[in-house]
């Protein structure tokens, strides 16, 4: 137990109580802990070390760019191993960590977006053509599809047929299972008891993993030559030593992928068409921009690095609507950050929400407006929505040129206003992976 006085203030009420108010309305309760404590703080919840939040750019450079074993990132996420595995990337640290991140990369290549963008491009025109006119509907259900159709068919390589569409299935309510962390909190399984949606999780990994390892036997037995898709290129995937990934890290990374690269990328679709359509005039700037870089045709994958204003757009919203509110660091040794002396075993957090709601670096934070990425390099200890330092998210570049894909090519094709009637934005983004994000 690390004593209250050796850390910065925070919250005195109850761990448990912290942990409702993380939960049901994390981002009321850390605007409310800057107001009360300023830009460093501590929380604590139940059955963790203490969380140390920091939401200046000179703290975030120190954690980013400190030590990594004095700093390991891969402790902060245990509560995902029984979901992604104990080879995945985001679990690992040190040597093992960097060992698997130069396998995976070569996969993320930007020029390996091009061919992943036709895929993009594709998944989203068959999902335009079964929306509705006339009638609301939810956006965050149709980004869902599309990006969970993007990943099936560029991360796993699957074609369509009786085994894509069971798998499908099978990860789309996985992921609804496990949409709310707490889920897989073993003490909170055990608390609902044995045949709760724990175990419907356990369930579906069953079956999930017997489906990824046919896949693997497959690609092993064809060889990748000739395909494109991230699975295919990790199975030919070998170390200095020659030596290739075994089948049990290649599903634990292709789950992760799923799980970091599909709610995610949705929700932060689903949110900037509600920052746009809140904004008119940001609608028209961008279908603007695509008349004059696009024309009349289809969004091609060269089109994408000349839309600015699109790419402002996108950025703006995820700094004023941050998937992750946070990522962490345990400290394996004491340690001075942002002035503040820290014992082993805390969990020091740059908190994205907060940083990117500092009024001390943004003006008028919580106004959406794109103008101000244009033309500017911006820091990334001051803008972070896919974390920093070597813990930096590798499918990033996927992740943002996916957003540019899907979102250009609706608004070449589509009309869009947001309905009469719509859910609090402020409210729906307590929870932003179950939430709709709006609907239009």
């Amino acid at each position: 137990m690390i004593a209250r006085k050796a850390l910065p203030a925070g919250p005195k009420s109850p761990p448990a109580v912290q942990l409702l108010h993380w939960i049901f309305r994390p981002i009321p309760f850390m605007r409310d802990c800057a107001r009360r404590y300023g830009r460093c703080f501590t929380v604590r919840l139940p059955r963790t070390p203490p969380f140390v939040l920091f939401s200046t750019p000179e703290a975030v450079k120190e954690i980013f760019t400190g030590d990594p074993e004095q700093l390991p990132a891969g402790e902060t996420r245990e509560i995902l191993r029984p979901l992604v595995g104990q080879h995945s990337l985001l679990l690992l640290d040190g040597a093992r960590h960097r060992h698997h991140r130069r396998l995976m990369a070569p996969s993320f290549h930007g020029e390996r977006m091009q061919a992943y963008g036709q895929v993009m491009r594709e998944m989203t025109d068959r999902n335009l053509d079964t929306w509705p006119t006339g009638r609301a509907f939810p956006v965050h259900t149709c980004m869902q599809e599309i990006t969970l159709d993007v990943i099936l068919r560029t991360v796993f390589g699957m074609d369509e047929g009786p085994e894509q569409g069971r798998l499908r299935q099978c990860l789309a309510d996985m992921l609804t299972l496990g949409a709310n962390p707490i889920r897989l909190i073993p003490w909170f399984q055990r608390l609902v008891g044995f045949f709760t949606k724990g175990r419907q999780i356990a369930d579906l990994l069953q079956e999930i993993d017997a489906l990824l390892y046919a896949q693997i036997a497959q690609r092993r037995q064809q060889g990748g030559a000739g395909r494109e898709d991230i699975l295919s290129l990790l199975v030919e995937a070998h170390d200095e030593d020659g030596r290739p990934m075994s089948d049990e890290e290649l599903r634990d990374e292709m789950i992760t992928m799923l799980v970091a690269g599909h709610e995610t990328t949705a929700t932060s679709l689903a949110w900037t068409f509600h920052c746009i359509l809140e904004r008119p005039e940001v609608v028209d700037k961008l279908r603007a921009e695509l008349r004059a870089v696009v024309g009349s045709g289809p969004v091609e994958p060269q089109h994408i690095a000349r839309l600015d204003y699109l790419d402002a757009t996108i950025k703006e919203s995820q700094r004023v609507y941050p998937i992750l509110p946070i990522v962490g660091r345990l400290l394996h040794e004491p340690l001075r950050i942002g002035g503040q002396d820290l014992p082993t075993g805390v969990m020091v957090a740059p908190c994205i929400y907060l940083t990117h709601h500092n009024p001390d670096i943004w003006s008028e934070p919580d106004t959406f407006d794109p103008d101000r990425f244009l033309g500017k390099r911006v820091s990334p200890y001051e803008f972070f929505p896919f974390g920093g330092g070597i813990r930096h998210c590798i499918g990033a570049a996927f992740a943002l040129y996916e957003m540019k894909i899907v979102l250009a090519q609706v608004l070449s094709r589509a009309s869009l206003r947001i309905a009469p009637g719509r859910s609090d934005p402020a409210r729906d983004y307590l929870c932003p992976v179950a939430g709709n994000a709006g609907r239009v």
